[in-house]
């Protein structure tokens, strides 16, 4: 992605209402899989490491990014070493099998999805997991998935039939961030007619926007953990592999 968006990603893992919120949301969710004792975990496209504490947290973790810079950075949080890698290549893994891997906004990036889904299914063992996040709607196209370099964005329906493709079951799926989704959906709209619809949306607004943001996002964790959403800015997923 473009160099001031990585450092802006870099700086605001910690801070930013979406990264926080989003985090822990997924923490929950994770947390009702009811892992084995010290499960095999796996982040693919961890970007500069944002959510590689929080993994640790269920089992022995392992990484790999495709940027080189975010590699350094998420390496310095000295929480597991991170290998430089792009998706399909998962050679750095060969012979290793996970309990659960994680996919958190990686997909959109790849110009071959579905290999690059059927590779990471390929790592799973017979139990295991794979948690994917992507964003939302290709209505809701801006500048913001210019700048992180996206190739789409998905539906329900369009992931769950990339899964399928890449023998993997749907276990749960839906979208999140419903709450916020007419202001962001309005905020969109509104930047296309305007031609304002340029640039990053990844800025950290004021103390306190970013704090009720943030509660709000977050909130929906309450929910999600019983059922996903059925609109939002974002589609989240669990797929096994069949027995």
């Amino acid at each position: 992605m473009n160099p001031e968006v990585f450092e802006a990603m870099a700086l605001q893992q910690e801070t930013h209402w979406w990264f926080v919120a989003r985090r822990r949301i997924l923490a929950s969710l994770i947390a009702d899989f009811s892992l084995p004792e010290n499960s095999d975990v796996l982040e693919l496209g961890c970007g500069p490491g944002g959510n590689l504490a929080m993994l640790s947290r269920f089992g022995k973790v392992e990484a790999m990014e495709c940027d080189l810079a975010a590699c350094e950075v998420a390496n310095r949080l000295s929480i597991c070493q991170v290998v430089h890698a792009s998706l399909p290549d998962t050679t750095a893994f060969s012979g290793k099998r996970f309990d659960l891997i994680c996919l958190f906004d990686v997909l959109e990036h790849i110009q071959d999805d579905a290999l690059a889904l059927r590779t990471a299914a390929g790592l799973l063992k017979p139990a295991g997991r794979l948690l994917i996040t992507v964003p939302a709607y290709a209505w809701l196209w801006s500048g913001h998935d210019t700048a992180h370099h996206h190739q789409r964005r998905y539906t329900r329906e369009s992931l769950a039939n990339l899964a399928q493709m890449a023998g993997l079951k749907v276990e749960r799926i839906g979208y999140f961030n419903s709450l916020l989704f007419p202001a962001i959906a309005a905020a969109r709209l509104l930047g296309k007619l305007t031609g304002r619809d340029n640039e990053s949306d990844a800025k950290t607004p004021s103390r306190l926007v970013n704090s009720v943001l943030q509660n709000i996002f977050q909130s929906e964790r309450h929910v999600l953990r019983r059922r996903l959403f059925p609109f939002g800015t974002s589609v989240l997923a669990t797929f096994t592999m069949p027995t």
